[in-house]
């Protein structure tokens, strides 16, 4: 009789991962460990693909590991949940957006800064930064 499933290393290969973030997801809790076998190597069902490319395209979107394993408690039978959960993302992503512009616009200031300066051993840049409040 042909086993069915995956083995680890062809797991790892079909969710475009490495063995250690199989592992790791494992000791997290967000895929299963099958039981191993007597006479062979744990075969993993071809589910568990789709569950790591999921944890993997909701990381892309800024999730943590811990926010992934609440949205894979809720599945699907919870969309007013999972909204809330990506409406908490949404926000956490706007004000990180909020931040690096603000960060940037320093920069674009101390770059013109920078260009604007006469020749001189003092970069206003360097000199901004190391200003001490």
């Amino acid at each position: 009789m042909a086993e069915t499933g995956l083995t680890i290393g062809k797991l790892a290969a079909a969710a475009g991962v490495n063995l250690q973030t199989v592992r790791y997801y494992q000791r997290r809790g967000l895929i299963d460990q099958p039981p191993k076998p007597s006479t062979g190597y744990r075969r993993y069902p071809r589910a568990t693909v789709d569950r790591i490319r999921f944890i993997k395209r909701a990381q892309g979107l800024g999730f943590s590991l811990d926010e992934i394993g609440d949205l894979l408690i809720l599945g699907d039978g919870h969309c007013d949940d999972v909204r809330r959960v990506a409406e908490n993302q949404r926000a956490l992503v706007a004000a990180r957006i909020a931040d690096l512009t603000a960060m940037q616009d320093t920069l674009d200031g101390l770059i013109d800064r920078c260009r604007n300066a006469q020749v001189s051993n003092h970069c206003p840049l360097i000199k901004t930064l190391s200003h001490r409040d």
